[in-house]
């Protein structure tokens, strides 16, 4: 401030001489460019410097995400590669197990139409046996009634023979 108003007060003249007052102009100037200078400076530096650290963080947390992104698209590559392992280890298994079911059922099948035609020729003998039998029940009832008027026993015996063989 001394030196304000010692600059003022020394560069202070009267226009009438004939010069320029150029430089009592340009020492003003001076005096004013520094003054604001001195007021504006530390200020524009301590927001430019807070500005570029804001930038730089920006950009730190922006690498930062970058990183974090890199880090989960090699996660997920990792996981969609074990997924695919799993997969083909699973269309694998299915159709092993695929395989031992079919063998095991076309077994179970095969006994089924065993035991089924066991059954049809069991049942099948039993019937024929059932006809003989009725057959027979038949003849003797027929030859019964028949020679009980013309046979004897003993031919009747050989009649009742002769159609059961």
């Amino acid at each position: 401030m001394l030196l304000l108003m010692v600059s003022t007060y020394a560069l202070a003249s009267e226009a009438g001489h004939g010069d320029t007052d150029i430089v009592q102009r340009t020492v003003n100037f001076l005096l004013f460019a520094g003054l604001i200078w001195y007021l504006v400076a530390e200020p524009a530096k301590n927001y430019f410097a807070s500005r570029s650290n804001e930038i730089a963080d920006e950009l730190n947390k922006v690498q930062e995400k970058l990183k974090e992104s890199v880090e989960l698209k090699k996660e997920a590559l990792a996981k969609i590669s074990e997924a695919e392992k799993f997969a083909e280890e699973l269309a694998a298994a299915s159709k092993k197990e695929n395989k031992i079911l079919n063998d095991n059922i076309m077994s179970q099948c095969d006994s089924d139409l065993e035991v089924i035609a066991k059954q049809h020729e069991t049942k099948k003998d039993f019937e024929t046996r059932n006809m003989v039998v009725e057959v027979v029940e038949e003849v003797i009832s027929e030859t019964l009634n028949q020679s009980s008027e013309i046979f004897d026993r003993e031919a009747m015996a050989n009649v009742i023979l002769k159609k059961v063989a």
